[in-house]
């Protein structure tokens, strides 16, 4: 499971920068990539990414990530991106992360993060700048990172 957000987060990267017109062609990229899955797995990864298909001149139909496709999720991804450039930094011990954040911002970004339900984190405890998010067993500091930025992408920059 801890291999999930990983794998969910390469297949977002690969539709997002190509043209990816079916799921054995999408399958046998993340195996060049190095991950370990089967056509069910991709198939379930796509249904929870809300991967759609849209028609191309070129290739018939391709894969997309739809987001901003209305303006409730374009609103959320404003009011997200807003609040990951309350972020400061992150640091680890044991099963235990801290983020510190701009004052102001932690409790609405805990918020955020407990909202998307992550495999790796069992919950958070938020201040008024810092948050204490505690991970599963087994979750090292990259998986932890891979999954906010799976439910935050601006954070990427700031985390990677």
């Amino acid at each position: 499971m801890k291999n999930r957000t990983k794998r969910q987060l390469a297949i977002k990267h690969i539709i997002l920068k190509g043209k990816i017109s079916s799921q054995d062609e999408l399958l046998h990229i993340m195996k060049d990539q190095g991950f370990e899955l089967t056509q069910a797995t991709l198939s379930r990864d796509l249904k929870i990414l809300k991967v759609a298909k849209v028609s191309d001149q070129a290739l018939g139909y391709v894969y997309v990530i739809p987001e901003g496709a209305n303006i409730e999720s374009q609103r959320e991804n404003s009011r997200i991106n807003f609040l990951a450039d309350g972020f400061r930094d992150l640091q680890f011990s044991g099963n235990m992360a801290v983020m510190r954040t701009m004052p102001g911002y932690a409790s609405s970004l805990a918020a955020v993060i407990d909202s998307s339900q992550p495999y790796e984190v069992i919950g958070t405890i938020a201040g008024d700048d810092t948050i204490l998010l505690i991970m599963r067993e087994g979750i090292t500091p990259g998986n932890l990172i891979n999954s906010l930025i799976l439910v935050m992408p601006t954070l990427e920059d700031k985390l990677g």
